[in-house]
């Protein structure tokens, strides 16, 4: 597995981890379909909460939210269409979040929430 790989999956490990400390209820990781990949679907019992996380080693990119374009925003949304189809989900509330990892080499790891993010 290549070292991006293997850091993102382990931001993903880490914010599933912080998701599931706070309560919310993992129902799909990683879901794909033709038009891209959900990374997080949890609820809260009340709602659906679309996570999408980023996980950055440093800063020399930009921060990990940064990452998370107004097109790709775009796309998770279209996506989570997607996923509600697949799960024959009629309506119902979707909140969108940004789950942001910093995990520096040799560093300690931060996750920073940001809820309804977009």
């Amino acid at each position: 597995m290549r070292a991006k790989d293997e850091l993102g999956r382990r931001g993903e490990d880490l914010a599933v981890e912080y998701l599931e400390r706070q309560g919310l209820v993992v129902l799909s990781r990683n879901w794909r379909c033709r038009d891209g990949e959900l990374d997080v679907v949890a609820t809260d019992r009340t709602r659906l909460v679309v996570c999408e996380v980023k996980t950055r080693s440093g800063t020399g990119y930009g921060s990990p939210a940064e990452a998370v374009t107004h097109q790709k925003a775009a796309r998770i949304r279209r996506v989570t269409q997607s996923w509600l189809a697949a799960h024959r989900t009629r309506w119902c509330e979707i909140r969108f979040d940004v789950l942001a990892v910093m995990a520096p080499p040799g560093g300690q790891v931060t996750v920073r929430h940001y809820p309804g993010a977009f």
